[in-house]
């Protein structure tokens, strides 16, 4: 195996190529591990957070990893982390072709104990979904190097599985399927919502972002319906990470990544979505809504539901609702998936 390290924003470059056609091949293929989001991420955050180790693994020529890996400071400690490490990306993992992790790990265990890699002492990889090898082999390669591993379960993603099948994708079956599945209070409740915005608001209406060319302004209308909803949407929504919503969409969209929505009475918004539309599943990444514009309608809830009945309706697969457990994911029939992290320190 042949490994090339990159030590500046130059290898994002470099991969751009083979980058996702490897995610593709991996057995985490999220839109947080594409090349879009990971050098958008490494452009707004990374770079002034720590240094670069991008590192590309090859047998052959063949790409078969790519370790996405930065190093920070933290209370006197030297961390080694994923690039996307922070709250904003909700999946993350090493990069590998699916069969070729053993490998890869034992070759990255190898550079960690290296002159290359930094003097580091934790080695800490968040936000790992259940399919990762991360927190299941590599702890167990780490362990017989006689080096520490533990792993931990730090949050959930609830998702909903899309009835597909039987029911024909665009018939109003596979919303009915849909909300069978439902307790039926909640099934009841997001009825009887959807008859109240009909009967209240008739002119209401959903609308997804399609005007590529508007994408600046409807990213600053979704900005402001999020600080808009609460006091801590507020403060999370500061100046940077705003150019961070602004750029990471217009990189997303290009590729039909994106999907903004809202909802609107008359000419105005009073909820929004920023999701993502990646390999057949609907990833609802943010939202925001106006609580001053007729709260009882519960405008968030209505255009979820809609959001939802879109999804079975273009054939999707999956609706995630990312990290966190908060209450309205369960309600809408959402069903938790394990996130883990790896830390990985010296003997």
């Amino acid at each position: 195996m042949e490994f090339t390290l990159y030590r500046s924003e130059v290898g994002f470059s470099e991969l751009h190529s083979e980058w996702n056609d490897l995610l593709q091949r991996s057995r985490v293929d999220t839109i947080f591990l594409t090349w879009e989001w990971q050098s958008t991420w490494w452009r707004h955050f990374g770079a002034s957070r720590g240094l670069l180790y991008l590192l590309a693994a090859r047998v052959s020529g063949r790409l078969i990893g790519i370790l996405p890996l930065y190093e920070s400071s933290t209370d006197g400690r030297v961390n080694i982390q994923v690039v996307g490490c922070i709250e904003v990306s909700d999946y993350l993992d090493l990069i590998v072709e699916a069969g070729q992790e053993e490998v890869v790990y034992t070759a990255l265990i190898a550079w960690l104990a290296g002159p290359e890699a930094p003097a580091w002492d934790v080695v800490d990889l968040c936000n790992q979904p259940a399919a990762s090898f991360a927190h299941t082999r590599l702890p167990e390669l780490v362990r017989e190097a006689g080096w520490t591993a533990e792993v931990v379960q730090e949050d959930v993603c609830p998702a909903i599985e899309l009835p597909r099948g039987e029911q024909p994708a665009d018939s109003v079956g596979g919303w009915e399927a849909y909300l069978e599945k439902l307790d039926k209070k909640e099934r009841h409740e997001i009825r009887r919502k959807l008859r109240r915005m009909e009967r209240e608001a008739p002119g209401y209406q959903v609308r997804l972002v399609e005007d590529s060319e508007q994408l600046e302004v409807e990213v600053a209308r979704f900005v402001d319906l999020h600080r808009l909803s609460s006091k801590a949407k507020d403060q999370f929504m500061t100046e940077g990470m705003q150019e961070f919503f602004a750029a990471v969409a217009n990189a997303l969209a290009g590729n039909g990544w994106l999907q903004i929505s809202f909802l609107e009475i008359g000419e105005r918004a009073v909820a929004s979505y920023f999701c993502f539309d990646y390999r057949g599943e609907i990833l609802v990444y943010n939202s925001g809504y106006d609580p001053q514009a007729s709260p009882h309608l519960s405008a968030g809830w209505v255009l979820l539901a809609r959001l939802i009945q879109r999804a079975i309706a273009t054939g999707h697969s999956r609706f995630d609702f990312l990290q966190g457990n908060e209450d309205y994911k369960y309600r809408f029939g959402g069903v938790d998936s394990p996130i883990y992290r790896t830390l990985i320190q010296r003997a």
